[in-house]
């Protein structure tokens, strides 16, 4: 297995574009506020979703585990990405800007 480029929540701006692959009730609860999100399953079926840039695309999940696996699979797809270490979780502990999908106060579930 090969290892997965990493990138800290520190080094990105709270307005990062960040693909967020968690599952839509994760999504709903809270997630940072410029990511687009991309269900894990639906991966490969929505490549087109990922922002053309000349920089890396940080892919995010609750915790980095999903998102490893993701950026692995992308990487051998040929796509620029990396895996935001620790995910939302640490997102929002980094108090980084997040938003809900109901207006309530976001959280990581």
């Amino acid at each position: 297995m090969s290892n997965a480029a990493l990138i800290s929540v520190s080094d990105l701006p709270d307005d990062a574009v960040v693909v967020d692959i968690r599952e839509d009730d994760e999504w709903q609860a809270g997630h940072a506020p410029n990511a687009i999100h991309v269900p894990m399953g639906t991966v490969p079926d929505n490549l087109d979703a990922f922002p053309e840039t000349d920089e890396p695309v940080p892919v995010i999940c609750r915790s980095g585990g999903r998102s490893h696996r993701v950026v692995q699979w992308l990487v051998h797809q040929g796509f620029d990405v990396v895996n935001v270490d620790g995910g939302m979780r640490a997102w929002a502990a980094a108090g980084k800007q997040m938003r809900s999908e109901d207006g309530s106060e976001p959280s990581v579930i």
